[in-house]
This record gives C-alpha cells, sequence and structure tokens, in this order.
C-alpha cells in the first residue's frame, strides 16, 4: 500500500485513542461543574476499564489467531495476544457509551473515534471483523451497564444523605 495511507491506517489503528482520552481531560477542565465533571469522566472512565478487563479475560480463556499470525498477512501492526474480542474496540465504545449519557454530541463522536479505531485495526491486519464488532457489543453493554448501576447507586447515596441530614 501507499506509505501516506499506511501511517494513517497506523495513526488510527494504534495512537488516535490516546488524543479521545486527552479530549476527556478537556472536558474534565472545562465543564462548567467541576464536580459533576469529575464524576462524569471517573464513571466513563471505568466502563472503559471494566470492559478492558473483561476483554482480556476472555481473551485469556478463549484464545484466537490474529491474521498476522497467518503466513500471507501483510500486517502494518503486529500483537502476539489473542485476538477476540478487541480490546481497543471494547475499551473506547465502552467509554463511547457512557460518555453518551452525559453528553449526547461528545458521546458520538467518541462512537466514531471507536469506529475509526476498529476499522484501521482490521485494515492494519491485527484484528478480524468479527474481533471488533465483539468489541464494539460487550463495550456497549458494558459502557450501558456502568452507566446505569452508577446512578442507581448514586441517588440511593443521594437519600441516604437528604434523610439523616433531615434527622438534624
Amino acid at each position: 500500500g501507499h506509505p501516506v495511507f499506511s501511517n494513517i491506517v497506523v495513526f488510527f489503528a494504534d495512537d488516535f485513542g490516546f488524543l479521545l482520552l486527552g479530549g476527556l481531560l478537556v472536558y474534565l477542565f472545562t465543564h462548567k461543574d467541576r464536580q459533576k465533571g469529575v464524576r462524569d469522566v471517573v464513571v466513563v472512565i471505568t466502563a472503559a476499564l471494566v470492559a478492558w478487563g473483561l476483554a482480556h479475560l476472555i481473551k485469556y480463556l478463549y484464545p484466537h489467531a490474529r491474521p498476522t499470525m497467518l503466513p500471507e498477512t501483510h500486517a502494518l501492526l503486529s500483537d502476539n495476544d489473542s485476538s477476540f474480542p478487541s480490546g481497543h474496540a471494547t475499551f473506547f465504545s465502552a467509554l463511547a457509551t457512557a460518555l453518551y449519557f452525559y453528553h449526547k454530541r461528545l458521546g458520538l463522536f467518541y462512537a466514531l473515534g471507536a469506529l475509526l479505531i476498529g476499522v484501521a485495526r482490521v485494515v492494519a491486519g491485527i484484528h478480524w471483523p468479527l474481533d471488533i464488532l465483539a468489541g464494539y457489543i460487550l463495550g456497549g453493554a458494558i459502557g450501558f451497564v456502568v452507566y446505569h448501576t452508577y446512578q442507581r447507586f448514586e441517588s440511593t447515596v443521594r437519600k441516604y444523605i437528604e434523610k439523616t441530614a433531615l434527622l438534624r
């Protein structure tokens, strides 16, 4: 392939995620309500880390060969752990899903970022399309569950605080 195209694919497959994470810091420091910004980012990062951990547990329990392990594959990147599900797709789709509940447009932008990362990882030759699809589904589900679990927990804590404040 053309070197410029290869460099663009490698950028999205490997480096673009760092820009997305940096964007969360911008969100954190420019949020009007600093405490809410911190809570949002903590929930979003928690969702992404839980998703990443679960993806790697699945990789360990059910190893699948990457396309790079086939002799005819000319990959732009290499990785030697299991391919299924994609840790990148899982991490960034969980992050985008949880973020969507706080900030719809930003969540959709991050979902587009997750999509670009996933497609680039297939084009780079280090994932099968099913690895990416499974990562999106797993990450989306975990982002949803972590956000809603936090919401439920937060309201319980808030009610408890209000109740104890009324007793004084």
